[in-house]
């Protein structure tokens, strides 16, 4: 399967909503996809601010499609449920009011019910883009993961907080939310953390229902992050992720 393959043209659904409950008591919903055979493990994918949207499901399903057990967790029903937004500014300004109601203590609780919800697959990562690359992050500190993925994620201000287990970075050179000296600050808290900055790319770079879309970035952080899962989830023999030289 070529690595550049078009997310949200995924043919095969592999996923359904299924209905999880975190320790709070508080019911969500979650698209769960399973592996086509035996799972070589799991993936947490941690959504954006658009909710479980089509581009997410793709996505869940894309990891499942590669042998993972893949669920993305729909944080948004805690304010409201069935939150499915597309990329339009009207939609950025609405998702990012969701978002600013829940906090990270209960976004972590509907993440580890997640995880809890695919432990009969193995080892577990957790891979998130924007506001979920800030959850994965979170995640990698206080879940038990085998290791995590964050796509452009801040995570400047949870530095105080150090990963469980081994963490990779993929960043664009254009992102102007997350400016190259906050990427340079997350690679001296984490001098031997993959943090990879890839040149010409924006912020969204990994979704191709956005304007900023970025094919060739996608495609090699795709690969990576896979390569990153078959070694830390699957156990697979696989070299250590190389060093950035600016894509």
């Amino acid at each position: 399967m070529p690595w550049a393959f078009r997310l949200s043209h995924w043919k095969e659904h592999l996923g359904d909503f299924t209905t999880l409950m975190a320790r709070d008591g508080h019911e969500f919903q979650a698209w769960l996809a399973a592996a086509p055979g035996r799972p070589r493990g799991a993936v947490l994918i941690i959504q954006e601010i658009f909710g479980i949207n089509g581009h997410i499901r793709a996505v869940t399903d894309g990891f499942a499609a590669e042998g993972y057990t893949a669920i993305a967790p729909a944080l948004f029903d805690r304010v409201r449920r069935g939150i499915e937004l597309d990329y339009s500014p009207r939609s950025m300004q609405e998702g990012a009011g969701y978002r600013a109601q829940l906090t990270p203590e209960n976004t972590l609780r509907d993440l580890g019910a997640a995880l809890a919800a695919v432990r009969h697959s193995g080892r577990a990562a957790s891979i998130g883009y924007c506001f979920g690359g800030s959850m994965s992050y979170l995640a990698a500190c206080q879940l038990p993961l085998a290791c995590a993925v964050v796509y452009y994620g801040k995570v400047g201000q949870y530095l105080t907080q150090k990963p469980r287990c081994p963490v990779m970075y993929h960043y664009g050179s254009l992102d102007k939310s997350i400016p190259p000296q906050d990427v340079e600050q997350v690679r001296a808290a984490f001098p031997q953390a993959p943090v990879y900055s890839y040149e010409g790319a924006g912020h969204g770079f990994n979704c191709d229902q956005r304007d900023s879309y970025n094919p060739q970035a996608a495609a090699l952080a795709r690969q990576r992050t896979l390569e990153f899962c078959a070694r830390y989830v699957s156990g697979a023999r696989t070299p250590p992720p190389e060093p950035d030289e600016g894509e």
